[in-house]
């Protein structure tokens, strides 16, 4: 069986975790794959690094934002080393890297399942009621704002409380104007500009995991109830639905946009209204979720890459349970030291 070298990031199993774990036990999962995988970690701390059983072998990264050519060149580098015949980016900031250089990477061997620049912008938090009119959803009252004048007649206009949400990552919610300029200045601070204003709607959290060829064809999709969520907003605990205006309006999206990728959709339904609070352009830190109901998503997508045979079943169970925990890992120093000062693990 031929080994598949597969380079996964977000391996940040932290209490704001990445989805790379998911993603790699996923693919060690599937009895058909012989996957070999690299992980691509920013900090010496993730814990995937030290996850032997799962992560293969570790690599240290340079941020997307010191330079795509920069980061080009260390994908290249563990290429030659190591061997990496795909790549799974688990995190929004580092896409527009993967998507500008896809070509180029696909060139040196490495294939990537992504969506297009175009797709992916059209997807971002600043035009997010345009894309509901799209797929047919309401979307709450949202502002875009590229400056702090610029926040007082937003908050105005929507009225508190409100949701202050990063370009990239994190969400807090404002009950004052003087919480929403300070969420607002931290956001700034470490993701810059724009800064999302949203609507406050109150229901039961609803996310979709889903997955499209680009052809406008549903791969498959999985949908949760949040049960239990941390303070930082992410699923604790959570239960498989089958909701279908949420269902229909993800086959909308796929259709109407020819998605290729994955996805995920976040929701809140009240008194049967289904609200678009915002999609993300990847696997969600739950898609391990869909793997345990049969549909194993990063298989899919490794096999599409591949040009494998790609499963057909669609189908899942509602009322399954999904609960994460915590574990305490001890290994050898070493292991630190070499990450630490190679720039890779063992």
């Amino acid at each position: 069986m031929e080994t598949i070298f597969v380079g996964v990031s977000g391996i940040n199993a932290v209490d704001n975790p990445g989805p790379g774990i998911a993603v790699a036990r996923s693919l060690k999962e599937d009895p058909e794959l012989n996957v070999r995988i690299a992980g691509l970690a920013y900090d010496a701390m993730d814990p995937g690094i030290y996850m032997d059983w799962v992560i293969d072998k570790s690599f240290i990264m340079p941020y997307p934002s010191a330079g795509g050519e920069g980061y080009l060149q260390r994908l290249l580098e563990i290429k030659e080393s190591y061997g990496l015949d795909i790549v799974i980016p688990n995190l929004d900031a580092e896409l527009p890297v993967y998507i500008k250089y896809a070509a180029q990477l696909r060139e040196h061997g490495i294939d990537s399942f992504l969506p297009s620049d175009q797709q992916f912008r059209l997807r971002g938090k600043d035009k997010l009621a345009d894309l509901g009119d799209l797929i047919e959803v309401r979307v709450p009252k949202t502002e875009v704002v590229t400056s702090l004048a610029m926040l007082a007649p937003a908050v105005e206009r929507i009225g508190l409380p409100v949701m202050v949400k990063g370009c990239f990552y994190k969400a807090h919610r404002a009950y004052t104007f003087q919480e929403a300029v300070a969420e607002f200045e931290k956001l700034v601070a470490e993701w810059g500009y724009p800064v999302i204003v949203q609507q406050v709607v109150a229901g039961d959290e609803l996310n979709l995991v889903g997955m499209g060829d680009g052809e406008g064809n549903s791969l498959g999709m999985v949908a949760i109830r949040k049960i239990w969520i941390t303070s930082l907003g992410k699923i604790w605990t959570g239960v498989t639905i089958q909701n279908e205006r949420l269902l229909a309006a993800a086959e909308r999206f796929i259709r109407v946009f020819r998605w290729r990728g994955p996805f995920e959709l976040e929701c809140i339904v009240n008194d049967d209204q289904l609200y678009l609070i915002e999609i993300n352009p990847r696997f969600p830190a739950w898609v391990y979720a869909a793997t345990g109901v049969g549909i194993n998503f990063p298989s899919q997508l490794l096999r599409c890459s591949r040009g494998l045979p790609v499963a057909k079943n669609g189908q899942y169970a509602a009322g399954k349970l999904f609960v994460r925990y915590s574990y305490d890992l001890v290994t050898e120093m070493t292991a630190f030291q070499n990450i630490l000062h190679r720039g890779e693990s063992p």
